[in-house]
């Protein structure tokens, strides 16, 4: 059973420059010797210029804004929403980069025990009056009360994330953030109002990106768009068999997931494809992928 207790790292949210997203910003610690007490912190790679790292937020897969060239709809607002609950204004962008934004930095810390395999440390954030009387390094029990002040659990409040669980999320966790996630959907709030999830076409690119392409749960948006550029180098198979193939590479997109807490199995098992007809046969919110 996985532990509820993280570490404490204190430090500044910050933009300026750099290509936010809903689910992830960079992050310049105090201290960054702290990294050192992460599960796997060998990974994490310093900018040189400001020592910030992009985090990974704990539980919650937003709308991209980029992944490669391509996005997917609702993902400028879901970043936009981050930033607010920030706490930046007057934020201007070129492209995905931002030109400018007041404040310059944000003052806050992120709860860890780990860090991911591309070397981003997986994290619930937290702004700095909700960290007050916590002193830097320490290791806290995030309970329920603390957990529901993090903006992760704020964005999946306000609808403007996915629920994503990993099995390194504690199941006292999960719970919470499972009916936070359940309520924002009975109420059809940010993504849950446009979802598609459970039954979409997969025509092209255009199907699944704006200005009129479907929204759908992003870690099978991303799937998807690594099948589409397989599909254009001449892969004949359709996207369950292309999961299932890629068990093969080092890649591997196939991910294993616990369904409804006890049912092992891989991504493509909840795949039904008719033609360019996609139908996902679970609930995403009773999907826990097994960390690599």
């Amino acid at each position: 059973m996985k532990s509820p207790f993280y570490q404490v790292i204190r430090g500044n949210f910050v933009i300026q420059d750099k290509s936010p997203d809903g689910d992830s910003v960079r992050f310049v610690a105090d201290d960054p010797e702290l990294y050192s007490h992460l599960h796997r912190s060998e990974r994490i790679n310093l900018s040189p210029t400001d020592n910030s790292v992009q985090l990974r937020f704990q539980a919650i897969d937003a709308p991209e804004v980029h992944y490669g060239r391509d996005a997917q709809p609702l993902g400028d607002e879901s970043r936009d929403a981050l930033l607010k609950l920030l706490g930046f204004k007057k934020v201007q962008f070129s492209g995905n980069k931002v030109t400018s934004a007041k404040p310059d930095s944000i003052a806050g810390a992120i709860l860890s025990t780990a860090v991911e395999r591309n070397g981003r440390p997986v994290a619930y954030a937290l702004l700095e009056k909700e960290v007050e009387g916590f002193d830097d390094g320490d290791s806290i029990n995030l309970n329920a009360e603390l957990l529901r002040k993090t903006l992760n659990f704020k964005l999946l409040e306000q609808g403007f994330a996915y629920l994503n669980l990993y099995s390194s999320v504690p199941l006292s966790h999960r719970l919470v953030l499972q009916t936070v996630t359940r309520s924002a959907r009975s109420e059809k709030l940010g993504v849950w109002a446009v979802d598609r999830t459970p039954n979409f076409t997969l025509d092209d690119l255009a199907s699944i990106t704006p200005p009129n392409g479907q929204l759908i749960y992003p870690k099978l948006f991303r799937r998807c768009i690594d099948y589409l550029k397989a599909v254009s180098k001449g892969d004949r198979g359709n996207l369950k068999e292309w999961l299932i193939a890629s068990e093969s590479t080092s890649s591997n997109e196939n991910d294993t997931v616990l369904l409804n807490g006890k049912t092992e199995v891989k991504l493509s098992d909840l795949i039904l494809q008719q033609n360019n007809r996609i139908v996902f046969q679970a609930d995403t919110i009773n999907v826990v992928f097994i960390e690599r």
